[in-house]
């Protein structure tokens, strides 16, 4: 069983300081650049009639589509921060999924430009800038409160206070982060394949976020080998409750998305302090 464990470490660590690098960081951001300027060249020649036949059904002709596509990878790329937080403490991974949220909302809102005409006016267009201001106020909300959130979490030295076999602990849950790794790769490549074929396929992230509730559950009970008392486990069973929220959130329409999204994370926020300042064991371990 060590040698599992020890074998999970030496292909999980390498990829996490990969990603976490400030190189690797800096070239992502190029890329993003050069996707977004690229985006805004296609859509522009589809426009002036310049794009060739086998990629013109497949390009938008709204230039805010760049905009979403941008969005899109960003989210991407925190998905990906947020697979190498899962060995994490569970209050740390539920905060990226936050931090998820809060961009999907402002990506909403960027979406919602795509019904407007170039060039851009709010005549006829009222619902959609009330669902804009909306996503907006929402996305900020849930940002200030996961200010607090971070806030309200113990201290470094508190989060030290973990089980003697910490290590096999941080491994499992470290096999655990490779297999979603994975699956995530294989859903986004096939998501892609079929965005470029035509054909039918559902929103990549709910579903996503579907599998990361599941994975949740499953970090709780490996947890709960590890941190069989009740405070640990009503702990991080209640920060799964917000990982449903969230998904519920995501799938919701309009208001209803942001109304949860804030929910979500008030649930978070009033768990933490039930945790840390009212109820508040002889053992913190997390």
């Amino acid at each position: 069983m060590l040698a599992m464990y020890e074998r999970i470490t030496f292909i999980f660590d390498p990829l996490h300081d990969f990603w976490e690098n400030d190189r690797t960081q800096r070239r992502v951001g190029v890329a993003l650049v050069v996707v977004f300027l690229a985006g805004l060249l296609t859509i522009e020649l589809k426009r002036r009639g310049l794009m060739p036949s086998p990629l013109y059904a497949l390009t938008p002709s709204n230039h805010f589509y760049a905009v979403n596509l941008a969005f899109t990878l960003v989210l991407i790329l925190e998905v990906i921060s947020l697979i190498f937080t899962l060995p994490c403490s569970f209050s740390r991974s539920v905060g990226k999924q936050f931090e998820i949220l809060a961009l999907i909302l402002l990506r909403d809102s960027f979406k919602e430009l795509s019904v407007f005409p170039e060039p851009i006016t709010v005549a006829g267009n009222l619902e959609p800038v009330m669902l804009i201001v909306g996503y907006a106020f929402g996305s900020l909300l849930i940002f200030a409160l996961l200010g607090v959130y971070y806030r309200l979490q113990p201290s470094r030295k508190q989060e030290m206070a973990l089980p003697h076999d910490l290590y096999h602990f941080v491994a499992a849950k470290k096999g655990i982060a490779l297999i979603i790794l994975g699956t995530f790769i294989v859903m986004g490549l096939t998501a892609f394949v079929q965005t470029v074929l035509g054909l039918p396929h559902v929103d990549f992230f709910p579903v996503f976020y579907t599998l990361l509730i599941f994975t949740d559950i499953l970090m709780v009970l490996v947890a709960q080998c590890f941190q069989p008392s009740f405070h640990a486990v009503y702990r991080n069973s209640g920060y799964v409750v917000s990982t449903l929220l969230i998904r519920l959130a995501l799938s919701a329409p309009g208001y209803y998305a942001i109304a949860l999204g804030i929910v979500a994370v008030l649930f978070a926020i009033f768990l933490t302090l039930a945790c840390t300042q009212i109820f508040q064991p002889k053992s913190k371990n997390r």
